[in-house]
């Protein structure tokens, strides 16, 4: 069987309606959604409504394509039990973060289920299912088509289950927001609209300026104060670093005079006389 939802949330609602119906409808419900068959898809007031549309089947004397008329809806929850959900909900940060931020907790089921109750469907008597078609078993392919592209509507808004269970996403989020955890989550995850500012024209107008004072170009390019002189540098007498390395009395040196002393000699006559080293 072909998977038609991707989200657990999406999953769970398929599995349930997949429980009571029929195996056959289920496979015609799937093509359906394949074909386009499923029009004018609407939700108003936690009811689902759409068009479907039909087969021709001559045997049975339908000789033109008929829409059907058909509804989905779940069981809703009471206020006085929403309220009591709401309050479980904002006691936790987790859930008061993610509500905000328009995303469905993992554990949600958790607290409704401590209650008594169910936000997803949990049985065939949450489901109110409703087709104009002449077929006799509810859920019809029909339903179970809708059904179909109500699962993969939740995979992208998950809230609507909360309209399925007859609380608005408005609603929710303001009953959250009522709670010390909204309140102070609230600042966090909303962003503030920064305030608008009116522009006298689309593109930058050139503005003046102070004149400044007269530039002196001396100070422009030498600066307004002097720059403290460079230090002189000398080449080194001897700049050979392994000749340095071994020393005014080497192993090899068996003169009274510093080896380093007549290199430093040598090292004059050959800048002397080379025009090369003078550079």
């Amino acid at each position: 069987m072909p998977q038609m939802s991707k989200t657990w949330w999406g999953q769970r609602f398929l599995a349930d309606i997949e429980k009571f119906t029929a195996p056959g409808r289920l496979g015609r419900g799937r093509a359906y959604v394949n074909n386009g068959r499923i029009l004018d898809y609407a939700v108003k007031k936690g009811t689902v409504t759409a068009k479907v549309r039909g087969s021709i089947n001559r045997y049975y004397g339908v000789y033109e394509e008929p829409i059907y008329r058909t509804t989905v809806k779940l069981t809703p929850i009471s206020a006085a039990d929403w309220k009591k959900a709401i309050a479980h909900l904002a006691s936790r940060a987790d859930f008061v973060t993610k509500l905000l931020m328009q995303e469905m907790p993992d554990d949600i089921e958790d607290v409704f289920e401590k209650l008594g109750l169910h936000l997803l469907p949990h049985s065939f008597q949450d489901f109110q299912t409703d087709c104009s078609c002449p077929d006799w078993e509810n859920p019809c392919k029909h339903i179970a088509g809708l059904c179909y592209v109500l699962a993969s509507v939740l995979d992208h808004d998950p809230f609507l289950m909360f309209e399925l269970r007859g609380l608005s996403r408005a609603d929710l989020r303001k009953e959250l927001l009522k709670s010390p955890l909204g309140e102070i989550l609230a600042s966090s995850v909303t962003p503030e609209d920064a305030p608008l500012q009116p522009a006298e024209s689309f593109y930058t107008r050139p503005s003046r300026a102070p004149a400044a004072a007269r530039l002196n170009l001396k100070e422009f390019w030498t600066g307004a104060k002097r720059l403290p002189p460079m230090p002189t540098v000398t080449r080194a007498a001897v700049p050979a670093i392994v000749v340095k390395k071994g020393g005014d009395r080497p192993a090899f040196w068996h003169k009274d005079a510093s080896f380093i002393a007549a290199m430093e000699e040598l090292y004059d006559r050959v800048r002397t006389k080379s025009p090369e080293m003078k550079k």
